[in-house]
């Protein structure tokens, strides 16, 4: 039988109500990365823009302590321990310049600066928060949804460790390895990231999860209006002449295979592009989006990208987001 936890449980771990709610609705967890890997699928699928603001604005600024009327008790006793290290570390002129960014970040971003700090001093939060402060609002945006998951991940464990006192059969996950975890994963951008296979190349890891989503997805985000770009026709293929690599400057027609094909909806993502698969098959990729129908007065008629998985890296999660604005474009990869 599997821990059952309610709402208030799941609000201490994350503040956003949507997200406690649709916890409470996809357990009980019979282990402790089940319900990592639903609070995974749950945040980036379906918790939406407001909820990640409802979640960033339960935190404290770094380097504060909660407010005593939090509506999470737990939630304040969690993000004060969270940041002992960093208050540990501080001296009186640290602390004022880390008041004085934390005030200017909140002025361009509009929301508090957030990072997973266990662990963490307060000049290495500093250092990172100069860094993030040069990122564009949208790219900060994402930055800061993928830690609020780190943070999650790590009082998920805090809560199945407090549960497995009263309930011996239940056996999470180490509390020290998911919080290792959180505190060593870097800022990892789009929902989140390329994590290289460890140990012999190709070896399934010995702890792979059961995906949540197709191993390659997408979504695009349109600078100019700073929303998702909703209805751009997506298609992925991938290269099955096993006697040639595509090459650049090179025009290939028959080497292309299509494995889906979808058009992203009012968040920007894709639906689903190829099958549920747990290991990809290593080779070339395409994906492509048809920039030129989204906007047909824009720059760019269709945007291509190309890449290679690896045979190690086909237990991983690749996400192809795409920036778009008129007349530029990037994309990065993420997992």
């Amino acid at each position: 039988m599997g821990s059952v936890f309610d709402e208030k449980d799941f609000l201490a771990c994350c503040g956003s109500t949507k997200f406690a709610k649709e916890m409470v609705a996809a357990g009980p967890f019979s282990t402790h990365q089940d319900a990592i890997h639903a609070a995974r699928n749950i945040w980036f699928n379906k918790v939406d823009v407001n909820g990640w603001l409802e979640a960033f604005a339960a935190h404290p600024q770094i380097g504060q302590n909660p407010s005593r009327d939090h509506k999470s008790p737990t939630f304040a006793q969690w993000s004060k321990g969270e940041q002992s290290t960093a208050l540990s570390t501080a001296t009186e002129l640290t602390l004022q310049e880390l008041l004085e960014w934390n005030a200017r970040y909140r002025e361009k971003f509009g929301f508090v600066f957030l990072i997973c700090a266990s662990g963490r001093s307060t000049p290495e939060i500093l250092a990172e928060l100069k860094i993030r402060y040069q990122n564009r609002p949208i790219i900060e945006f994402e930055i800061a949804a993928q830690e609020q998951m780190k943070i999650t991940e790590l009082r998920l464990s805090k809560l199945f460790s407090d549960k497995a006192d009263t309930a011996p059969a239940i056996k999470p996950l180490s509390t020290t390895n998911i919080a290792t975890k959180a505190e060593e994963d870097r800022v990892n951008i789009i929902g989140a990231h390329l994590t290289a296979a460890s140990g012999a190349a190709g070896a399934k890891p010995a702890l792979i999860p059961n995906r949540t989503r197709p191993p390659i997805t997408t979504h695009v985000l349109d600078t100019s209006r700073g929303c998702p770009a909703n209805g751009i026709e997506v298609r992925l293929e991938m290269w099955k002449d096993n006697q040639a690599r595509p090459q650049f400057g090179d025009t290939y027609i028959d080497g292309w295979i299509l494995l889906g094909s979808s058009a992203t909806d009012k968040d920007g993502r894709s639906g689903q592009l190829m099958n549920m698969v747990e290991a990809l098959v290593p080779g070339i990729y395409r994906i492509s989006f048809n920039t030129g129908k989204y906007n047909p007065d824009g720059f760019f008629p269709y945007v291509s990208f190309v890449f290679e998985i690896k045979e190690s890296q086909k237990w991983d999660h690749f996400h192809v987001p795409l920036l778009l604005s008129p007349f530029s474009l990037s994309t990065y990869r993420g997992s």
